[in-house]
């Protein structure tokens, strides 16, 4: 399985591709940022983001695409721009049919490092143990992204099964359904064909 990670952000947006199966050592294929400045109009930022990612997505190939699922912060400002920016990337992988996996922060940190509420410092020594580097991945937008690309890795067999258990329970449900509007349908006919009493 080949995951790009995206930890989304208008400044730097995080981008990490890895390589696996869960319960085997897994590999970095790349890391980077997309990077835009600050001064620049919004909608060019947002281009160019987008135009990162496709770079990204035509080299690496990935199966899936992983970005961190945004919650809302003290600061607005910051939480519309990462908002935007997983936009981009989501927009970026529906368009060529990738499927795109959402995590959360603590998601992504407790898959990693055990903890939820690991610090960047920790998220960045786990991955750069995970996947057997000489040193964590700067900046941290960077290793957040190969952390991202990792969780989905390790967590998607487990989704897998969850959606194949809500289908399956779809699917029966619908049949059981569809049973008893069969059994009313017929016993509605039988009852319509039964021979009326006379009248007194």
């Amino acid at each position: 399985m080949r995951v790009l990670g995206v930890d989304p952000g208008l400044t730097r947006c995080g981008v990490g591709v890895v390589e696996g199966v869960a319960g085997r050592p897994l590999t970095m294929v790349g890391v980077g940022v997309v990077r835009t400045p600050s001064d620049a109009e919004l909608g060019l930022r947002l281009v160019a983001i987008e135009q990162g990612i496709e770079a990204w997505l035509d080299e690496h190939r990935p199966e899936f695409v992983a970005v961190e699922r945004v919650f809302s912060q003290h600061n607005v400002s910051t939480v519309m721009g990462t908002a935007q920016a997983s936009a981009v990337a989501m927009l970026c992988a529906a368009r060529r049919g990738i499927p795109v996996a959402l995590h959360t922060p603590s998601e992504v940190k407790a898959a990693v490092t055990g903890s939820g509420r690991a610090d960047k410092a920790q998220v960045g020594a786990m991955v750069t143990r995970l996947l057997r580097l000489d040193a964590p991945p700067k900046p941290a937008d960077a290793a957040d992204a190969l952390a991202l690309a990792i969780c989905h890795i390790w967590r998607a067999p487990a989704q897998n099964r969850l959606q194949q258990a809500v289908a399956l329970h779809a699917a029966t449900a619908g049949k059981a359904a569809t049973a008893v509007q069969a059994a009313r349908a017929a016993q509605a006919a039988r009852e319509s064909n039964a021979p009326k009493g006379r009248p007194a």
